[in-house]
């Protein structure tokens, strides 16, 4: 019987890779045997002479990892790894259900996902989303207008700008 520690106890994190090496270090982390995941949403991609459909990764030098405090030190030493993402001089951990609602908005075929640094916004509202794909999911509301609310995901200072019906939005 396997006793489970915090040493060993698997979360999600966040890795800070080197720019443009994203789908490079999910590839190295799972052919080591992590289960890492690194979101893509296609994009239209012009080019001089032709247009390109392209899967560019959703955040930026940022790759998801379900690692216990064990294997940092192996994550660390992957080619391309350049960090964990720290919140309060620890480790970042990321829920299991904002992972679960990117996967979901990710997987419909009409998805489109904005990503914006938060640094420099500060918090406001508390909401709950009441209807929808992400019904149950809890925020702050950073902007909204008629037809947008901005919903930030807590535990990674990113938000993902997704267009709500007023309706769909409650106050906690």
């Amino acid at each position: 019987m396997k006793v489970e520690t915090s040493a060993n106890v698997k979360t999600w994190h966040v890795i800070y890779t080197k720019s443009k090496w994203e789908k490079k270090v999910d590839a190295l982390l799972t052919k080591n045997g992590f289960e890492s995941w690194c979101p893509v949403q296609k994009r239209e991609r012009q080019w001089s002479d032709r247009k390109k459909i392209i899967e560019e990764p959703l955040f930026r030098s940022y790759v998801f990892i379900k690692a216990s405090k064990e294997d940092h030190s192996k994550i660390l030493s992957t080619m391309g790894v350049v960090n964990f993402l720290y919140f309060l001089r620890k480790p970042a951990i990321i829920r299991d259900s904002e992972i679960e609602a990117i996967r979901k908005y990710l997987g419909q075929s009409d998805a489109t996902i904005q990503v914006v640094d938060m640094a420099n916004i500060p918090p406001q509202t508390k909401v709950e989303i009441n209807q929808g794909l992400f019904m149950g999911q809890k925020g702050e509301v950073v902007k909204a207008s008629k037809k947008s609310v901005f919903v930030k995901l807590e535990s990674i200072n990113m938000m993902m700008i997704v267009e709500f019906k007023a309706s769909e939005v409650s106050l906690q």
